[in-house]
């Protein structure tokens, strides 16, 4: 398992110290520093999360407990049942933690999210929808039409990825290199869906993926550049997971992410990142937490650590990696 960066006990105070009452504005929400480490029997008004009541998270049950932890006094334990008929289509099963509403940053700005996430067995190993964090846009009451999150960190056939959805362009297909999909410099697997208007990028994924994973995306666009920095993202079943992730959404080719895993750097991606579809809100948001279309047995994941902060040291705290970021 990779060495995980040590706790900035400093940082840690001055994110509570900062976040005092709350933000008056969208301008003043996009300034605050955010933090919770899940060590107390309810969130930290520092945090500024809570737990969305609504029918699809009935599926899920939120411990706040002390016997699973990465850092500090406790971490959060955040478990799916069945609660779907495995035939239903459009219903989902949640236990997703949510940024308060007035907190939320507006979508043309960029912010640094970080937390630690650890998989507990069973990890499912079946080819379906899952998800453990989501980066999305508000969608309004006039919008029309389906809206992916524009940053994702999915699970399937037990191998952790991350995708970044953006308005539908058209791309070209994929050359097959032994069977696999493979684009030239450039330009990133994707899948095209213009039926929804949008398509899916994959930017990173662990180790473990295969061949039969990437022909998903079987696609090429060059309207998303992906640089690799030369690590995969961990495995599910390495321990605890720690991410560092920037997001500016830019559905005008001028969004910015990056992922960082365990203080590694995985990737860089500029370009289309969001959607600019009419109806659509004026701020981004953040969610994490097991989702999954209707799935058998129960699925569970802790979490620890959450930070944000429009500052990479509070939430990176890598000063030299900081740097190189651009």
């Amino acid at each position: 398992m990779p060495a995980l960066l040590p706790i900035a006990r400093t940082t840690l105070a001055a994110l509570v110290l900062v976040a005092a009452p709350m933000a008056a504005s969208a301008e003043d929400a996009a300034q605050r520093k955010l933090y919770d480490g899940f060590n107390a029997a309810d969130f930290a008004e520092t945090g500024g999360l809570y737990y969305r009541d609504n029918a699809e998270q009935q599926a899920g049950t939120v411990t706040f407990q002390s016997e699973v932890k990465r850092e500090g006094a406790g971490a959060l334990k955040l478990s799916i049942r069945p609660l779907c008929h495995a035939d239903s289509e459009g219903c989902s099963e949640r236990a997703e933690i949510w940024e308060k509403t007035e907190l939320r940053v507006p979508y043309d700005e960029g912010v640094w999210f970080g937390f630690s996430v650890l998989f507990v067995d069973p990890i499912p190993q079946n080819d379906h929808r899952y998800l453990i964090a989501q980066w999305k846009r508000e969608i309004g009451p006039d919008a029309e039409g389906d809206f992916s999150p524009f940053l994702a960190l999915r699970l399937d056939n037990g191998k952790l990825f991350a995708t970044i959805e953006s308005n539908y362009q058209d791309g070209t297909t994929a050359e097959l290199r032994d069977g696999v999909p493979a684009c030239p410099a450039g330009s990133t697997p994707v899948w095209l869906r213009p039926e929804t208007n949008q398509m899916r990028s994959l930017v990173a994924h662990d180790a473990d993926w295969t061949a039969e994973d990437a022909k998903v995306f079987p696609s090429c666009t060059d309207k998303l550049v992906v640089t690799h920095h030369g690590n995969p993202l961990p495995a599910p079943a390495s321990g605890w997971i720690d991410f560092a992730i920037y997001t500016r959404p830019g559905p005008d080719g001028t969004g910015h992410i990056e992922i960082f895993a365990n203080g590694r750097w995985i990737v860089t991606a500029k370009g289309y990142i969001g959607h600019n579809d009419r109806g659509l809100g004026e701020k981004q948001y953040f969610k994490f937490g097991p989702y999954r279309a209707a799935g058998e047995g129960e699925w569970t994941l802790y979490y620890d650590d959450f930070r944000r902060s429009p500052d990479c040291i509070d939430v990176l705290r890598d000063e030299r990696a900081c740097a190189a970021v651009r």
